[in-house]
């Protein structure tokens, strides 16, 4: 599913004035193979949401660093039985016990964070995008989060022929929150992403 940048300026003009679900509803008749990818953080369970109502049995690939939280853990199970999703659990290939003999949590100035970030984000998602091969890739990014996320908008493509989709790029906080109000769905948000540290810190995972 490919379009030329003139092509997704004119839709994006378009899909901005669309729900969410009719956003993820439309770019799902065209594609051939869609996923759509969560940790599980705070707002998640909309983009879930959209996105499991669109395509029950959608993959939702979960990368697991193995760091959450005892209540981000509780909510996506909870998240999980909720919307019955289609859960594609992907893991680092070192355990947390043995990194955090060896390693622990570097430093963000420390060279072995970006090590660190190559084992417990990088390499589980690059793992998970070759296993699927998508050709359109759901997420929750939204305006505002990050210098590089402005940049973006609801459709972008990726230097690696991905059609990057965010259903809710111009939703602040406040209206994420009365959307799940308004569509009774569970928020958490005690997480913690080891790779960021800061919260306007880009993960990694949308440079390319």
């Amino acid at each position: 599913m490919s379009f030329t940048k003139e092509e997704i300026v004119s839709l994006n003009k378009e899909l901005k004035e669309k729900t969410p679900l009719e956003i993820v509803q439309w770019v799902i008749s065209k594609a051939k193979n869609p996923v759509v990818t969560t940790n599980f953080r705070p707002y998640e369970a909309a983009i879930l949401q959209v996105t499991s109502q669109a395509k029950k049995d959608i993959p939702v690939i979960w990368c697991d660093s193995g760091y959450n939280t005892p209540n981000t853990y509780r909510h996506a199970e909870e998240v999980i039985g909720l919307l019955g999703l289609n859960i594609k659990l992907y893991v680092p290939a070192q355990t947390t016990a043995h990194r955090d003999v060896v390693m622990g949590i570097p430093d963000i100035e420390d060279p072995k964070h970006k090590i660190f970030t190559e084992q417990v984000k990088l390499e589980p998602f690059k793992r998970a995008m070759n296993d699927f091969k998508p050709d359109v890739w759901f997420t929750n990014l939204r305006k505002g989060q990050t210098a590089l996320r402005d940049s973006l908008d609801i459709l972008s493509m990726g230097s690696d022929g991905v059609l990057k989709v965010s259903p809710f790029y111009y939703y602040s906080d406040t209206d994420l929150d009365v959307y799940l109000k308004e569509n009774k769905l569970p928020n958490e948000f005690k997480y913690f992403d080891p790779t960021k540290v800061l919260g306007n810190r880009e993960c990694g995972l949308h440079t390319s």
